[in-house]
Order: C-alpha cells, then sequence, then structure tokens
C-alpha cells in the first residue's frame, strides 16, 4: 500500500515538472513565488537581526 502511494506522489512530481517547464504561465508563477519566499524570509532575517541587537 505504501509503495503504491510513493510511486504515485513521484509520478505526480514528474508530471507536475514537466507540465510547469512547458508551460510559460506555470514557469512565471513558480518564478514569482520564489521571489516572495526570498523576500519574507530577508525580512525575517532582517527582523530578528534588529531584535536581537537591542
Amino acid at each position: 500500500m505504501f509503495d503504491k502511494f510513493m510511486w504515485g506522489v513521484v509520478l505526480g512530481m514528474l508530471g507536475g515538472a514537466v507540465i510547469a517547464s512547458n508551460s510559460v504561465k506555470a514557469r512565471q508563477a513558480i518564478k514569482e513565488g520564489q521571489e516572495q519566499v526570498m523576500q519574507k524570509a530577508q525580512e525575517l532575517t532582517k527582523s530578528s537581526k534588529q531584535k536581537s541587537s537591542k
């Protein structure tokens, strides 16, 4: 049962990667998501540095 589940997860990831690599909109959405995550991480590191310096 677990093996079938894992194969489904792997095949789903591969299928999603193929779709994303062939779709301009999907690539753009992924890039925007990555930029948002990076900005949030930078904000969190700045705020934690400010708190630790006080």
